[in-house]
């Protein structure tokens, strides 16, 4: 009986072993939610947005690309978010033909990403609750970027980071992206890009515990990536396939493909975070849409995504709004 017993219990132990998720290091890894996308329009491409440049851009994704924009782009976004959580999306990008050359043309993206987390209850060393808190995580972007000639631009973008974790206790920090983007023809796009170079967090928590505060300066991960893009502007269709590799233990996939259904209405759908190094890092399916009516010369779109989220109680829902003059 003892025997059995002893049988069962090494059993289980394996299958608890087993049943365990694996973790990557980039999941304890600081700015997460400056990795979760930008905009409807290219969370629902599953963020495979690193080559593109139909369309409105984003230097987000790359900063090589605002060179590629037609007309003056602004662009917002709202995402639903379970679990009391935020994210917000604002930019502006401008291409300006240096010359009057488009093969010469510079290109500036300026944008914000908003995020965090309310109704966080505080309570007192009796159990009994005295009010709220709330964190505000923020990314401001200045991107830049030039074209040398019809196939070859390059780009650098610098990102502020500002957290407000609790009371004085807060931290910042500034990081860069860089990014070339080969236009090979009117169809293809080869891109390159490492994101968050020296990007990191510096902690002081010496303004709320004085001298029992500690100084900590947490990394982020630097991602590299390279991408293609194909379009075929008769057949209406873009479609984008990217990888990524991180210091974080994450080599992921991207792809995602947009359809121009009828005039002005695209359909988008696409899969993010596959992962080679850790099968249990569950992709994420998106999928999306957006319509857009002309106002005297101001192109005025509304762009929606859907992503699924398997370890949320909820997906996320991303709306926008995207004005080109």
């Amino acid at each position: 009986m003892k025997k059995i017993l002893f049988i069962i219990l090494i059993i289980s132990i394996n299958i608890l072993s087993f049943a365990q998720l694996k973790q990557s290091n980039i999941s304890s890894m600081p700015g997460a939610f400056s990795r979760m996308g930008f905009g409807a329009r290219g969370i629902g491409m599953g963020n495979a947005f690193l080559a593109v440049t139909e369309g409105s851009v984003v230097a987000y994704y790359n900063p090589a690309v605002s060179v590629f924009q037609e007309g003056n782009s602004f662009q917002t976004s709202y995402t639903f978010l379970s679990l009391d959580r935020s994210l917000n999306f604002l930019s502006f990008t401008r291409r300006f033909d240096l010359g009057g050359k488009k093969e010469k043309a510079a290109g500036i993206s300026v944008g914000i990403i908003n995020s965090g987390v309310g109704k966080i209850g505080e309570y007192d060393g009796n159990g009994n609750k005295t009010g709220d808190l709330s964190t505000s995580e923020n990314q401001i972007f200045l991107a830049l970027g030039k074209r040398f000639s019809d196939h070859f631009a390059l780009g650098i973008e610098t990102k502020f980071y500002y957290y407000k974790l609790y009371q004085d206790i807060k931290a910042n920090g500034l990081g860069v992206d860089l990014g070339l983007l080969y236009h090979i023809n009117e169809q293809w796009n080869v891109a390159v890009a490492i994101t968050d170079i020296n990007s990191s967090y510096k902690w002081d928590s010496s303004t709320l515990y004085g001298q029992d505060g500690t100084n900590v300066t947490e990394k982020f991960p630097v991602l590299k990536k390279i991408g293609v893009s194909y379009y075929n502007k008769e057949a209406g269709l873009l479609a984008s396939l990217e990888f990524e590799s991180s210091n974080g233990e994450t080599n992921i996939i991207r792809a995602g493909a947009e359809y121009n259904l009828i005039e002005n209405l695209y359909l988008r759908a696409g899969v993010d975070q596959f992962n080679l190094s850790n099968s249990d890092f569950l992709p994420k399916p998106a999928a999306g849409f957006s319509y857009a009516k002309d106002f005297g010369g101001v192109l005025i779109g509304v762009d929606y995504a859907f992503m699924i989220e398997q370890y949320s109680p909820e997906d996320r829902h991303v709306v926008g709004l995207n004005v080109n003059f």
